[in-house]
């Protein structure tokens, strides 16, 4: 067999720099899946199962990160009641049991002609693991989530903390926990702002935050810290431009929301535009200054900067990149988009978008696989209709509210306490479950709750 000229792709024999040479596959359909998020790992996993396993693919997932995340839940790991390994799923264990292959790194480039996508070097404690790589593709699926947006806030990039990602969880809980031992240790008063946290929007991930917090931080003190006064000391706000909570959601949830956050004592600011984040605080447009010893900002999304100008695909002006009904880019048959990252428009509901939910990036993940299998076939692709199942939010072990829609004739179904919070743990669960299937879900299932019993509620990490 001759061998190739290094440095060349052996699947279209184009040279390439720095191209992985474990992306060989003769003439198999390559098919690439950037980002490892809800959307992009689901697909990923079962486009191996289906499709890699089965030889009729060549599926690989490149993700910029070791491990998936699932980020619905990233206010537990802020607040302290969830450990962060036991949801974590390991990308290349789950590449190696499902039949894809994963390649770390961030994309930052795509050429359409060439059809490749550039990935940047993989640097860990200062030492680059991976070098620069190219990644030849037949198909290419976008699905790299979406970052918080600060709207260019004075001071929200040095002063504010986002959660974006467990890093960022994990750093804001260690500055928690640090703040209640420093402000139990020391000799004198309280400054104004310590032992208060500013929340700065209150959609969903906001209002769930507050409200895990009010429970673990009151077991906090319980440990030990008894010269903190829980009710005294202790302060939560919560600070929404709009006129009210959860504003992207029925007005009803977000009444039921309001009213308990105000039997949990936490101070709910409507109506209130934050102007600029301070070292010790937040100024609302008014001028009034809210003290806060810690200021997180939970308002607004956007998708990657890197994608406001790929290669001439069409963007919107928060990065989304703009997609046909069939999740194809406006601009490249060969490239779709799914998840956060994309502005699809919500057929049936005229002007408007699908919002950036998981149960989008599920929903688009299962119908890619059925695109995927018509590109396969050369058979046409078909539009994909978003269903609304409705809202959930949790208040931490209080209460969930929220409804549930397409069912009762189309009318919606209002639900609060234990059966609220039981399908709100059933939508992590049908995650799993489309990554791991249904013995393993079970059967860890069964051990996290023994476990349980015998860990503290409050990580103290």
């Amino acid at each position: 067999m001759a061998t190739l000229p290094k440095g060349t792709d052996e699947a279209t024999h184009r040279v390439v720099p720095s191209t992985d040479r474990s992306l060989t596959t003769g003439a198999l359909h390559r098919i690439i899946v950037v980002g490892g998020g809800a959307g992009g790992l689901e697909l990923a996993t079962r486009m191996g199962d289906k499709l890699g396993k089965r030889n009729k693919a060549h599926v690989t997932l490149i993700e910029k990160t070791r491990t998936h995340f699932w980020k619905p839940h990233l206010h537990e790991i802020a607040a302290g009641s969830m450990a962060l390994g036991v949801y974590e799923t390991n990308y290349l264990a789950q590449s190696h049991w499902h039949f894809f292959r994963y390649r770390v790194g961030q994309m930052i480039g795509l050429d359409r002609k060439h059809r490749s996508v550039t990935v940047a070097p993989f640097v860990e404690d200062g030492d680059q693991v991976t070098p620069q790589r190219q990644f030849s593709y037949d198909t290419l699926v976008i699905a790299v989530g979406s970052q918080t947006n600060d709207f260019g806030t004075p001071g929200a990039k040095e002063h504010a903390i986002s959660l974006d990602a467990p890093e960022d969880a994990t750093r804001f809980h260690r500055r928690l926990v640090n703040a209640y031992i420093r402000a139990h240790a020391q000799p004198g008063p309280l400054r104004p702002e310590q032992l208060k946290v500013a929340i700065i929007g209150a959609g969903a991930t906001g209002v769930e935050l507050a409200a895990e917090l009010h429970n673990t931080t009151r077991t906090l003190v319980s440990y030990g810290l008894d010269r903190i006064d829980p009710d005294k000391d202790m302060q939560l706000i919560l600070i929404e431009a709009a006129d009210r909570i959860l504003p992207a959601l029925p007005p009803r949830l977000s009444d039921a929301a309001s009213k308990l956050l105000a039997k949990l004592q936490v101070n709910v600011r409507t109506s209130a535009r934050v102007a600029e984040v301070l070292p010790a605080g937040v100024r609302l447009a008014t001028g009034e200054i809210i003290p806060a010893e810690l200021v997180v900002w939970a308002a607004g999304v956007k998708a990657p900067e890197f994608l406001k100008d790929l290669d001439g695909l069409e963007a919107n002006r928060i990065n989304q990149l703009a997609v046909l009904p069939t999740l194809q880019t406006t601009r490249d048959e060969n490239i779709f988009a799914i998840g956060d990252c994309a502005a699809c428009a919500w057929l049936g509901k005229e002007g408007a978008q699908v919002p950036p939910r998981a149960q989008a990036a599920h929903q688009q993940a299962s119908h890619m696989i059925k695109q995927i299998d018509h590109r396969l076939r050369n058979k046409p692709l078909a539009p994909w209709r978003y269903r609304d199942f409705g809202s959930l939010v949790s208040l931490g072990e209080y209460s969930v509210v929220g409804n549930l829609m397409g069912s009762l004739g189309g009318r919606q179904l209002w639900i609060e306490g234990w059966f609220a919070r039981m399908m709100y743990l059933s939508l992590y669960k049908m995650h799993e479950l489309a990554l791991h299937g249904f013995w393993k879900v079970t059967l860890d299932t069964a051990a996290r709750t023994i476990t349980r019993r015998t860990e503290p509620h409050v990580k103290l990490h």
